[in-house]
């Protein structure tokens, strides 16, 4: 997550333990990322991300049920616009019955017994050449609201400084839209603003400039894009969302292709940046991708690094392995490992700022089976380990709501607890597509931690464990 809550009750401890995980979810044509135009050679080879599979051309939702196709029209056509978009909503039982409402550290479809509008994403977007020997300029604009914006803001300067527990002012790009008290749950997010320029250098290099998504990792925000409803503490904790700075592809042959980039507007080295704050902190993110030629496997091994913040040099580091191999046609295995650093944070166990040299790892897997073209079973099982209790704080909303005085408008009164613990999560679920346009996404999940005392307040209630049941649609526009 993208933020420092004020700390209740640390723990801190020392353990070794292990778990190989595999997780399997459904990265097949029919389940691919229907979100945006069809995506660069860099981009469908480059981020551990992307899907095994190109996206399947398809009609959104309006355009189906009313045979007008705004995409269609000639403005548009002539000059490769596109605008779009989709809504994901859900509803989550936990079997604990939680007396504050909240699924523990879960973030994305974080609240119990509860209907959610988690996304409403709307995009416009005129992508860039793929080839050729011309220039070519485009960009991406992408507006989001619901209960899943707080979590995909600009918290790359947290309400308080990961070094010393001051207080900090935070970034207002996008954090106070809609002001910070009006609702607890929903709200705007404005997580993708930037330019895109092709430039015919060699095999074509392809440019970013402004606010965007992590290219990091595996999973990602856009509910389309992801097999489940929830997500693995990975994505949740271990990685950023988006950066702001520079981002750039390049595809070397057809089975290698690198990326780099320099971030900004950052006080967590380079995470979550927003505008208007830490723009003398620069950062940076590099990647290498190898494919095989029948594109069935693929390797990514990508990262960040960067000072903290403009007031700390201390380094804040992230290395991630994602590898992907359809081991038959029909079966799709993803494998994640990342690894994240970050030196002289506070230590709240010892109120001592400066002290501590903190690290969070895990392993992660998907398998993922197609039953037919439109149903697909998956699961997935992690475990992760927040060594120093710096990064996965419960319930994540709270934190991530939390300002300056530590006050938090998700849960006035109450305050996020941050533990050092191991966390392991199984899910299992499928994804049947009744039409282009609609997916459903059916799924059951199971959390426990393991830390000193049981890493009480976890979850509600002093629970250490908890079932979740949920059943979520995307519908793309």
């Amino acid at each position: 997550m993208k933020f420092m809550p004020k700390r209740k009750n640390p723990m801190i401890i020392a353990a070794a333990s292990g778990l190989l995980s595999i997780t399997l979810g459904a990265s097949n044509s029919y389940a691919a990322s229907e979100t945006a135009a069809e995506p660069t050679e860099a981009e469908l080879e480059l981020n551990g991300k992307t899907e095994q599979y190109e996206p399947e051309p398809a009609k959104g939702a309006i355009a189906a049920l009313t045979k007008y196709d705004i995409n269609e029209t000639k403005f548009l056509k002539d000059n490769g616009i596109t605008v779009g978009g989709w809504t994901n909503a859900g509803i989550t039982y936990n079997a604990n019955d939680p007396s504050n409402g909240f699924n523990g550290p879960v973030t994305f479809g974080d609240r119990s017994s509860e209907f959610q509008m988690d996304q409403l994403n709307l995009f416009v977007q005129r992508a860039v050449a793929t080839e050729g020997d011309k220039w070519d300029f485009g960009g991406r604009f992408d507006f989001m609201y619901g209960t899943d914006a707080i979590f995909t803001q600009a918290y790359g300067v947290p309400a308080f400084d990961v070094n010393t527990a001051e207080p900090k002012p935070r970034s207002t790009w996008d954090l106070n839209i809609n002001g910070t008290s009006g609702n607890r749950f929903y709200g705007i997010a404005l997580p993708q603003a930037y330019l895109e320029s092709y430039v015919p250098i060699g095999n074509g290099l392809n440019v970013k400039a402004g606010h965007f998504y992590t290219p990091i990792g595996y999973e990602t925000v856009p509910a389309p894009d992801n097999f489940f409803y929830t997500h693995a503490y990975t994505m949740q904790y271990g990685e950023p969302f988006t950066h702001t700075g520079l981002l750039s592809n390049y595809n070397v042959d057809k089975n290698w292709a690198l990326m780099g980039g320099l971030t900004t507007g950052s006080a967590t080295g380079g995470w979550d940046g927003g505008w208007n704050n830490q723009l003398g902190n620069w950062g940076g993110l590099a990647g290498v991708t190898w494919t095989s030629d029948d594109k069935g496997t693929s390797a990514n091994v990508s990262g960040t690094y960067g000072a903290t913040s403009e007031q700390n040099s201390s380094p804040w580091a992230l290395y991630s392995i994602v590898i992907k191999h359809n081991i038959t046609d029909k079966t799709h295995l993803v494998l994640q490992h990342d690894h994240g650093f970050a030196d002289n944070v506070y230590n709240f166990a010892t109120q001592t700022p400066n002290s501590v040299n903190a690290q969070w790892y895990g392993i992660n897997s998907h398998l993922y089976y197609d039953l037919k073209d439109n149903l697909a079973i998956g699961m997935r099982a992690e475990w992760f380990r927040d060594q120093n209790g710096l990064r996965v704080c419960s319930p994540g909303r709270v934190g991530a709501a939390t300002n300056g005085t530590g006050y938090s408008y998700a849960m006035p009164g109450g305050a996020a607890a941050c533990n050092a613990a191991s966390y392991y999560e199984v899910t299992a679920g499928l994804n049947w597509k009744p039409t282009k346009w609609l997916n459903l996404r059916p799924n059951i999940r199971y959390d426990w931690v393991d830390g000193a005392n049981g890493a009480a307040g976890t979850f509600a209630d002093g629970k250490t464990a908890q079932f979740l049941f949920s059943n979520d649609f995307n519908i793309t526009f």
